[in-house]
């Protein structure tokens, strides 16, 4: 009588909607307020389809890569809504993290610690259960390994943070046929707006090992428009905080859609900035003794 008397005053949407919010903050408070958040900064939007700065928002994402991403997807001409993100972490500050549970996608997520892979099971598994997760510390050896556990090779979306080697691993992920619609690269933007150049390949790497600053890691975002562009793939921008390179499969969405977008070539990375207290020369001042890699065209 009690559960009818509920559902007459407060409505069967309303109670959903209660629970659902009840839901996640015992599963974890910082997914609430990742999606409050989300709510907040996607309502101050005002898109423009030629600049992707005005599809920014953000939620889960550091920075506006939620709003980049979820626009991308809403401009696909066939959405299959399943994604890949290697480098996951506990899934509270990442690049699909939003997908997952704003649009309710499906996905593989995947990281080389599993103490966070265990968490980000654990909170995002109960709000999700399309969701797969894999402790997996990727190399350029191992990405088979990838294959066997994706559902598909050319999913919506596939992001890579891996602070370290990701120039070599996005080249093999391409190489062994990994075709995804949008993917996401983290860059260094210590290294310049207009230098080709990745860190050479090393297994382990740990970027604060490498070098105090930790500067030393990745790879430059002319290197990875270079390394895209040999697959066919159209660079579309970087976020407004210079941290992530996008790239699209042009056969994926309308031609004239991708013909009209004016993105942003290169950012400095407002983190580094601040630490270093000075723009990205300063920074490649700190590390240029350093061995690096000059990446060709095609």
């Amino acid at each position: 009588m009690l559960r009818f008397l509920s559902r007459m005053l407060l409505g069967e949407a309303r109670l959903q909607r209660l629970k659902d919010s009840q839901l996640l903050a015992r599963v974890h408070p910082r997914v609430s307020i990742a999606l409050a958040r989300a709510a907040a900064t996607s309502a101050l939007r005002q898109i423009d389809p030629e600049r992707p700065s005005t599809w920014e928002f953000s939620g889960f994402s550091q920075n506006g890569e939620d709003g980049i991403i979820d626009y991308l997807c809403t401009r696909l001409v066939r959405a299959d809504r399943y994604f890949i993100e290697i480098g996951s972490a506990n899934g509270l500050e990442n690049n699909t993290s939003w997908l997952a549970i704003g649009r309710r996608y499906s996905g593989l997520m995947i990281d080389g610690d599993p103490g966070k892979v265990a968490e980000c099971e654990q909170t995002f598994g109960r709000l999700n259960w399309a969701l797969q997760f894999a402790t997996l510390m990727i190399t350029r050896d191992n990405v088979s390994e990838v294959e066997k556990l994706a559902l598909l090779r050319n999913p919506d979306v596939f992001s890579l943070d891996i602070d370290g080697f990701d120039y070599f691993v996005a080249e093999a992920l391409l190489q062994i046929g990994f075709r995804p619609k949008i993917f996401i690269v983290e860059y260094n933007s210590a290294f310049g707006p207009q230098r080709s150049v990745t860190v050479p390949y090393k297994q382990p790497f740990n970027r604060h090992r490498e070098h105090p600053s930790g500067y030393y890691f990745g790879v430059s975002v002319t290197a990875l428009r270079r390394l895209f562009d040999r697959h066919g793939y159209r660079f579309v921008t970087v976020d407004a905080n210079g941290v992530n390179a996008f790239f699209v499969d042009p056969a994926e969405f309308d031609q004239a859609f991708i013909d009209r977008i004016r993105g942003v070539a290169y950012r400095e990375n407002i983190v580094q900035r601040r630490e270093s207290g000075g723009d990205w020369m300063i920074q490649f001042g700190q590390i240029q003794h350093l061995p690096l890699i000059e990446v060709g065209g095609p």
